[in-house]
């Protein structure tokens, strides 16, 4: 096992948040950059992909990726759900979220469909002291509160496996 280097998702997100990092495909054309710019961000604290073609996540270019990659709902299900390589977490209340953890947003109640990365936390109770990266809606140091939304969800990462 390997430890989660939370700080380099951070310098990762501060670095790529109004950008789009040349290596990676940028999709907001085609439904949204955001829960690619935040498995970029996990990369970063992670160093290591999944390459199971069935429950992996891995990034290789814009046509070779796993829907995990860039897909909300896979996303997190790879998270929750890893017990193989990568990085894996569990969903965790706001009160035990960590800089680098993830939080996802429902706009309709229903289906989440927005990704994004915590990047600093002053206050756990308080979602305007959760502040956030993403793409689609670039930005870096975002409350989490400014977001219009009906549901959220956060998953903790726990760590990574080699």
């Amino acid at each position: 096992m390997s430890i989660y280097q939370r700080q380099e998702v951070v310098k990762y997100a501060r670095k790529w948040a109004f950008s789009r990092n040349p290596n990676y495909y940028n999709f907001d054309s085609v439904g949204g950059d955001c829960t690619s710019f935040a498995s970029q961000c996990i990369y970063a604290g992670s160093k290591i992909m999944n390459y199971s073609k069935i429950n992996g996540w891995y990034y290789i270019n814009g046509n070779n990726k796993s829907p995990s990659w860039s897909g909300v709902e896979f996303l997190y299900q790879f998270l929750i759900n890893n017990t193989s390589t990568g990085p894996y977490g569990r969903i965790s209340s706001k009160e035990k979220i960590e800089v680098g953890d993830i939080a996802q947003l429902s706009f309709d109640g229903i289906k989440f469909s927005h990704t994004l990365v915590i990047v600093s936390i002053m206050n756990r109770l308080d979602l305007s002291k959760i502040k956030v990266s993403s793409h689609t809606f670039d930005n870096f140091g975002k409350a989490i509160s400014e977001y219009n939304f009906k549901k959220i969800r956060f998953i903790h990462i726990e760590g990574v496996r080699k």
